[in-house]
């Protein structure tokens, strides 16, 4: 069976045990993606590998806008009217985007294996949540979402963040959602980029953040963007489009891990966890574990921690202890390997990718845990997922002799890649076991 391309999109080859958008996009490492289902996913009669999803983020420039398959991501960007129209040079700075966001200079595949020759744990649950990478973030946006994220979830989180952008960044361009999904009462959606330092700096800012349900937070995000605009400026550089103190936030790129860790904990409202999810998932510090009482509990029952797994205080010590331990398991991407535990173990990921009734258990006593009102490290747990996605998710390139995709495009077919479908079946029979039991 062909899946095509889709009007206006370009292809990249890319199979899902690289990269699953369904997971990567909804365990909380970024709070901005807009996620529509596409009509196919209710149509029982399509290709069963055609995208069920797009995925769309608002940059500085564009809105970027992804589908995917077993074998491929699909990506198109829209600009505003204003834009310039060099058609080959947007998409190639859109696919460079992708490449660095996603950072696909990596295989995941290869760490993976790595990680479960080391781990036995993770040897059982690689399978289940192949292709789960950490993001490339903007340090400035991961910054402020992860000081909401202090006692907060992740529908909460997404809902404040959205709400900053609304507020204190205009929009750049309008779109209709896409085919076959839902739209909202006025039809085109706004997409506004994030704002930058110096549009949260003002002293004002604070109040009107208590006002939008910010609460403690609002002081917080307030007084971090005055101090990044006050030590570096505010004037944006008009061809990188980023104010100095974004600039400067990517520098700390190049310091070690304890230096960086050093200057964003001066921040108000960054405290360990914090700077330790920012400095994973923006500033390339690919061996840090952000600890909370959740990972702890990973660590007492699967990797001969010592201690009381219920512990609830998480002390300087504690968390240096969990830090190590797992670190030492998982080398020098242990960050990465954390994120993949963190995510099977989340509630919103339970039937994530279930092939048989009898599922992989979760790792900690009661889990899938995680409750909405639990302080977010790193993954969250509210994001919803469907049938569809865990089909998708399933589909994601084990060979078989008898099934190839191919992409056509215009006519022409690209290499077909061979995937193995046995298992949309026996999904929809566990589906609808669920359904009876009441799940």
């Amino acid at each position: 069976m062909t899946t095509s391309i889709p009007v206006g999109f370009r292809a990249l080859p890319l199979p899902l045990a690289q990269l699953s958008l369904a997971a990567v996009l909804k365990c909380g490492q970024s709070f901005r993606w807009s996620i529509f289902p596409l009509e196919n996913t209710k149509q029982p009669d399509v290709n069963p590998h055609a995208p069920t999803y797009e995925y769309r983020l608002c940059l500085r420039d564009r809105v970027v806008c992804l589908r995917q398959t077993p074998d491929s991501i699909f990506y198109r960007s829209v600009f505003p009217p204003t834009a310039c129209d060099d058609t080959e040079a947007r998409d190639a700075e859109t696919l460079s985007w992708i490449r660095d966001y996603f950072q696909l200079d990596i295989d995941l595949v290869h760490l993976y294996g790595q990680w479960s020759k080391a781990d036995t744990v993770f040897h059982r649950i690689q399978d289940r949540f192949e292709g789960i990478r950490m993001l490339r973030q903007d340090p400035f946006e991961n910054l402020i979402s992860f000081i909401c994220s202090s006692n907060n979830n992740i529908s909460r989180i997404t809902k404040m963040v959205k709400s900053l952008c609304q507020h204190y960044s205009p929009p750049i361009v309008k779109l209709y959602p896409p085919a076959g999904s839902t739209p909202n009462v006025e039809g085109l959606e706004a997409y506004h980029p994030f704002p930058p330092p110096s549009a949260l700096a003002a002293p004002e800012v604070s109040a009107q953040l208590r006002a939008l349900g910010f609460g403690y937070r609002a002081d917080f995000i307030q007084r971090t963007a005055a101090m990044l605009v006050g030590a570096h400026g505010a004037i944006q550089n008009p061809e990188t489009h980023l104010e100095p103190s974004e600039a400067w936030l990517t520098t700390l790129r190049d310091l070690s891990t304890a230096d960086a860790r050093v200057e964003l904990l001066k921040f108000v409202g960054v405290g360990r966890k914090v700077a330790d999810c920012i400095l994973l998932m923006s500033l390339d510090k690919r061996e840090v574990i952000p600890v909370d009482t959740h990972v702890h509990q990973i660590a007492v029952k699967h990797y001969g921690l010592r201690g009381a797994a219920k512990a609830t205080n998480m002390t300087p010590k504690l968390y240096e202890e969990v830090s190590s331990k797992l670190a030492a398991v998982w080398g020098e991407y242990a960050g990465w390997a954390h994120s993949v535990l963190f995510t099977s173990d989340l509630k919103s990921f339970a039937s994530y990718g279930v092939t048989s009734v009898a599922s992989t258990p979760p790792l900690t006593p009661d889990g899938p845990s995680s409750p909405d009102d639990t302080p977010l490290p790193a993954p969250a747990n509210e994001m919803p997922s469907s049938s569809s996605s865990r089909k998708r998710k399933r589909a994601s390139g084990k060979t078989s002799k008898d099934l190839h995709t191919k992409i056509e495009v215009e006519g022409t077919t690209l290499p077909s890649f061979p995937l193995d479908d046995s298992s949309h079946s026996l999904a929809e029979r566990v589906k609808r076991r669920r359904r009876g039991a009441g799940i």
